[in-house]
């Protein structure tokens, strides 16, 4: 081979295993890229999928006012309950009516024009406008007005009460799922101290430093604290389909809340179960619609009592008719005819003529009978109620009787509202009680197991004493918890009564 295409050989071949060495190069790159995107692409998709399902109390609240069924019910009496004031305050205007008719007589009748009895067939029509206004009827509009203003402020109320009563099981749904979420991860906490024991006995069983039944000991708190932790999560669970259901949303079991806006008060309640009260009677929106519905109930009363007044309009009538045989004459000659009569002019007869004048007749167009038969009335009616069996008398009958039943529902409201207060403040307080009586239990029994764990892990005491030790500290941690939640239960009920 010459040297010349030797060297261009050679050159060739190095081109050739650069050219491979980059194109492995460009693959890996290619395939880090792929793996890059895919990486960053499934932690979009994780990061969304845990917004998701990440929601804050006011997510919780909104999703639930916005779905909740009652509450749209609600919503659409108080939409009802609108309509009827705007009909109530519409019966003050003038009503205003038109009337058309058109039909085809056969036989004998009466011409709707001449009003004089014919034998033929006739079409004939007619048209009317007519208007009227109530000038007095005992106040009864008016009255009318009021009552149904009343109600519809009653029924706000009674919406804005239950969108209060649902935001307040959102929030202690929203707090049950936090206290067992917590209590979940103080048991995997408690487990996980316990594992750790389990791990470190196994080592000394197997190398002959300790015994076989302390490591069965601990092998069986584990299984204890494990079944616990299996009881927290359905507990966990169970907290989170509820809050769901409150929310009207599917059952989401990764369903994650945050604890930022959740103030868990470490401090006793300020107000006393009468200030409290009293704030509700000013304030409770299920006081306020009551009260309005005892005002409107008083109102039907005075309606009912306008039956006993006369009732007074005015009204007005434009209208006019038509008829197939009416006919419109227009003058055409003067003709002479005899009379039938006679004079005697020289012994001769001679007939007495006269003028007539003739005419053109034809059929009268449809409107223009209706321009010239226009007729109007103006007028004022007046009906005096002289005897209706009683109906008036007993209808403010029952509008009496309810409106007394009205004001002890409302009595009944009030006096339920207070004992409820009273119990939620006892509650309350004792709630708050236990908190820093368990709060104090807790630093001791740490101070305790801390001790006793040094001890045992010596060999100094033996796992029964141990696991007292262990479990007091964990029964205690566990019912701080529910505590401290607990107590944030009653502090969120009381401030619902109050309406804070």
């Amino acid at each position: 081979m010459a040297p010349g295409l030797l060297t261009c050989w050679m050159e060739e071949w190095k081109m050739s295993k650069q050219f491979k060495k980059n194109k492995i190069v460009i693959i890996k790159i290619n395939n880090m890229r792929s793996r890059i995107l895919c990486a960053g692409f499934l932690f979009f998709s994780v990061n969304i999928f845990a917004q998701e399902n990440k929601m804050t109390l006011k997510q919780c609240i909104d999703t639930a006012l916005k779905n909740n069924i009652p509450v749209k019910q609600a919503g659409f009496q108080a939409d009802a309950a609108a309509v009827n004031v705007k009909q109530a305050k519409a019966n003050l205007l003038p009503d205003l009516n038109a009337g058309f008719g058109y039909g085809l007589n056969q036989g004998r009748n009466v011409d709707p024009l001449t009003n004089n009895y014919i034998n033929q067939q006739l079409s004939s029509s007619n048209v009317n406008l007519s208007s009227g206004i109530t000038l007095f009827n005992g106040m009864r509009l008016q009255n009318l007005i009021k009552q149904n203003n009343f109600a519809y402020s009653a029924f706000q109320m009674d919406l804005q009460q239950s969108k209060d009563n649902l935001t307040l099981n959102v929030i202690l749904a929203y707090l049950q799922v936090l206290s067992n979420n917590d209590v979940l991860e103080t048991g995997r906490a408690q487990a996980e101290v316990t594992k750790k024991q389990v791990e470190r006995m196994s080592i000394l069983v197997k190398e002959g430093a300790s015994a076989n039944y302390l490591l069965a000991d601990l092998k069986g708190q584990l299984a204890n604290e494990q079944i616990a932790i299996i009881n927290s999560s359905t507990a966990l669970q169970q907290s989170k389909l509820s809050l769901c259901q409150l929310m009207n949303k599917e059952y989401n079991s990764e369903l994650q809340l945050e604890k930022t806006g959740v103030e868990l008060p470490a401090e006793v309640y300020a107000s006393t179960a009468t200030e409290v009260y009293q704030n509700a009677l000013q304030n409770f929106a299920l006081i306020k619609a009551n009260d309005l519905k005892v005002k409107s109930a008083d109102k039907a009363i005075n309606v009912s009592r306008a039956g006993f007044f006369p009732r007074i309009t005015l009204v007005g009538n434009v209208g006019s008719n038509y008829s197939s045989l009416a006919q419109s004459l227009t003058p055409t000659n003067i003709t002479e005819i005899q009379t039938g009569s006679y004079v005697v002019i020289g012994g001769n007869q001679n007939a007495v003529l006269r003028k007539q004048q003739n005419f053109d007749a034809y059929k009268t167009g449809y409107a223009k009978q209706l321009n010239n038969n226009l007729g109007t009335f103006v007028g004022i009616n007046m009906q005096i109620p002289l005897f209706n069996g009683f109906q008036t008398k007993n209808n403010i009958k029952l509008a009496t009787i309810n409106f007394k039943n009205t004001q002890l529902d409302a009595d009944n409201a009030k006096l339920l509202l207070k004992q409820n207060v009273e119990q939620a403040h006892l509650n309350m307080t004792a709630s708050y009680e236990k908190y820093k009586v368990l709060t104090e239990q807790v630093l001791n029994f740490e101070e305790s197991f801390r001790a006793a764990e040094v001890r045992f892990n010596t060999g100094v005491i033996n796992s029964a004493e141990y696991l007292i030790t262990k479990n007091n500290l964990d029964r205690a941690k566990i019912n701080l918890t529910q505590a401290k939640y607990e107590y944030n239960f009653r502090v969120q009920v009381l401030d619902f009564y109050k309406n804070d």
